[in-house]
């Protein structure tokens, strides 16, 4: 689900203060935009919705929650209308979930 490894990359790269910051920044934007995924919202929106939130994983480590952004995107770009929104909120929820965990253990350790 996690990407540990890019986790631990992305906090090195920017240190442990910013990456906070960023962190806090992603799930701030990333809750807006899952607020207004809704089933039926035009695909342009859609499409463009499901690529920032598909960037904003993938850089902070959420594999399994980029990889179904992905897929909503590429079915967004061929007009596919029938994505499954209510999967794609709830693997944020778990992703959102699981970072959370893990970085309050590892602030921890």
């Amino acid at each position: 689900m996690i990407d540990w490894g890019r986790v631990r990359e992305l906090r090195d790269e920017i240190g442990a203060d910013d990456f906070g910051e960023v962190v806090a920044l992603f799930l701030e934007e990333a809750d807006e935009v899952i607020a207004r995924l809704v089933p039926g919202l035009c695909t342009g929106v859609l499409e463009a919705d499901l690529h920032f939130l598909k960037g904003a994983a993938l850089n902070l480590g959420l594999a399994d929650f980029a990889a179904i952004c992905q897929d909503g995107e590429r079915r967004a770009a061929s007009g596919d209308v029938a994505i499954n929104v209510d999967a794609v909120c709830r693997c944020y929820l778990s992703s959102k979930q699981a970072l959370g965990t893990g970085l309050t253990r590892d602030l921890a350790a």
